[in-house]
Formats: C-alpha cells, sequence, structure tokens
C-alpha cells in the first residue's frame, strides 16, 4: 500500500516542480534579458541593470533545483520497463542542461564586476553558455522526454508534437532567435499542468444496486 502511495504521488510531484521550474526560469531569463544588453552590444551596466542581474542570478539556482526534482519525477514515471538509451539521453541532457546553466550564471556574475575600460567577457560567455550550449541540451531533454512519453502512451499525441516543434526550434534556431530561451520554461509548464490535469480524481460512478 505505501508503494502504491508512493507511484500515486509522482505525477503530482513532476506536476508542481515542473510549474515552479518553468515560473523560475521564465523569470530569471527575462530579467537577464532586460538587465543585459545582448552579446554583441558593449554598452556598460548601469547600477538598475546590476540590480536586476543579481535578482536573476539568484533565482537560477532554484530554478536548476527544481529541475532536478522534475527529472527525477518523470524519471520514476516512466517505470521499471523504460527503455535504456533514451533513459541515458535523457538523464544526460538533463544533468548537462543545469551545469550549464549555472556555468551561464557564473559567467554572468562576472558582469557586475566588469568595469568600463574592459571588453564585457562574462556578458559574451554567459550568452554563449545560456543561447548555444544550454539550449541545445535543453532541446534533447525536450525531444527525449517527447519520444518517452510517446513510447510508453503517456502523453497526448499534441503534446508529442509540440515537443518536438519546441526541441527542434531550440536545437536548430538557438541563439539566432531573440528571446528563443523562452520556450524550453514554456514546454515545461504544458507538460507539468498537463501532468496535474491528469491527475486529478474521476467522480466516482455509483455502486451498482443488488
Amino acid at each position: 500500500m505505501e508503494r502504491k502511495h508512493e507511484r500515486l504521488a509522482t505525477p503530482w510531484a513532476a506536476g508542481v516542480a515542473g510549474v515552479v521550474f518553468a515560473i523560475l526560469m521564465a523569470a530569471a531569463i527575462v530579467l537577464m534579458r532586460i538587465a543585459l544588453p545582448g552579446a554583441g552590444d558593449d554598452a556598460t551596466v548601469d547600477a538598475g541593470q546590476r540590480s536586476t542581474a543579481r535578482t536573476a542570478l539568484a533565482l537560477l539556482p532554484f530554478a536548476g533545483i527544481a529541475f532536478l526534482w522534475f527529472m527525477g519525477a518523470l524519471r520514476e514515471q516512466a517505470g521499471e520497463g523504460e527503455d535504456q538509451f533514451f533513459s541515458t539521453v535523457f538523464l544526460g541532457s538533463g544533468l548537462l542542461f543545469v551545469a550549464t546553466l549555472f556555468g551561464a550564471a557564473a559567467a554572468a556574475g562576472t558582469v557586475l564586476e566588469e568595469s568600463q575600460q574592459h571588453p564585457p567577457f562574462g556578458r559574451h560567455f554567459a550568452y554563449a553558455l545560456l543561447t548555444t550550449y544550454a539550449m541545445r541540451m535543453a532541446a534533447v531533454f525536450i525531444i527525449t522526454t517527447s519520444t518517452i512519453g510517446r513510447r510508453r502512451g503517456v502523453l497526448p499525441r499534441p503534446l508529442v508534437v509540440l515537443g518536438y516543434l519546441a526541441g527542434l526550434t531550440l536545437l536548430v534556431v538557438g541563439a539566432n532567435l531573440p528571446w528563443s530561451e523562452l520556450v524550453f520554461p514554456a514546454w515545461a509548464l504544458v507538460l507539468s499542468l498537463n501532468i496535474l490535469w491528469g491527475r486529478r480524481p474521476a467522480h466516482p460512478r455509483p455502486a451498482p444496486s443488488t
């Protein structure tokens, strides 16, 4: 009975963690985009932008933690019959995404220490890590998750198609499309809401009359 209760709680954990990740990640991306000019912009960062950037950097560790929880709960849902190949790619891409995300945050933190006399190396490095590498890993994670969901029959077809489109967008377009980083938290939010919506208790059927 206890094991069954844990299984029933897993979708709830995945859904809630996914929603938390999506909100924190989207907020951090928006704040960072507002605070720091683009990678090709050599404009200096004023005090207001530094404060906004610090807020974004403070959110990223919690977004990473929520994503790890989200990923673990999703993997638990796959069950013992999961495909080992896709499971490995799923786990590897998720961990590399978090590692690269934290690397981008550390690089962005150097922007706060840059002087006006030095080139904005931290800004260029942070954008490269976030828009090129972290988002590529996010794309692999989305595609792998959608494939596992399709093979296991746990994701509706429209959500699988949406996942493939989102993954291909991040994989092919990447840094060439401004604000494309928001595709990943948007997909995570849709997936999480679908999980939470799907575990609503059904209306009990009346007992048959004797």
